[in-house]
């Protein structure tokens, strides 16, 4: 890896920390130039390759993690985390996207695990989700989201 200062080709790996999932690498590297010595991070992930979505229509998109956090954005607007949070969410989800499958997701499995971990995650975020997700139209499909919200917080 070059040194993001003065571009030398060569760095060394300092120190390697596991994240607290597991789901990612921490290094902290050195230059190796004489007179440069300059110490960075870096972090390393999995990386979710040759995952098809399928959209309702037929078609088949790349998945691509920019167009989830875009969407998670703008669910979470104006919502209280910290990149940390968020972070961590995107891992879950990603983490969720990859279990059992053979390459492919539909679309609604795929909004389907992000209604449930935007459920755990930010209940706001969620019924702003859930509104395009399921397309309301009016004031009584969102109470009805609501109620269920409701119901299953006073069974907990």
């Amino acid at each position: 890896m070059r040194c993001p200062v003065c571009n030398h080709k060569s760095t060394r790996v300092v120190d390697s920390r596991l994240g607290q999932d597991g789901m990612n690498v921490r290094r902290r590297r050195e230059c190796e130039k004489d007179k440069c010595g300059y110490r960075f991070s870096t972090l390393e992930e999995v990386e979710l390759l040759g995952i098809s979505i399928i959209k309702r229509d037929g078609r088949k998109e790349p998945y691509m993690r920019d167009k989830l956090i875009e969407g998670l954005k703008k669910a979470l607007d104006k919502r209280q985390y910290t990149d940390a949070e968020f972070h961590q969410l995107v891992q879950k989800i990603e983490r969720d996207i990859q279990k059992d499958r053979a390459g492919e997701i539909t679309s609604a499995a795929l909004g389907e695990i992000l209604m449930k971990h935007l459920k755990r995650f930010d209940k706001v975020a969620y019924i702003r989700f859930a509104s395009v997700y399921y397309s309301f139209e009016d004031i009584a499909k969102f109470e009805e989201e609501l109620k269920k919200l409701s119901r299953r917080k006073k069974k907990m």
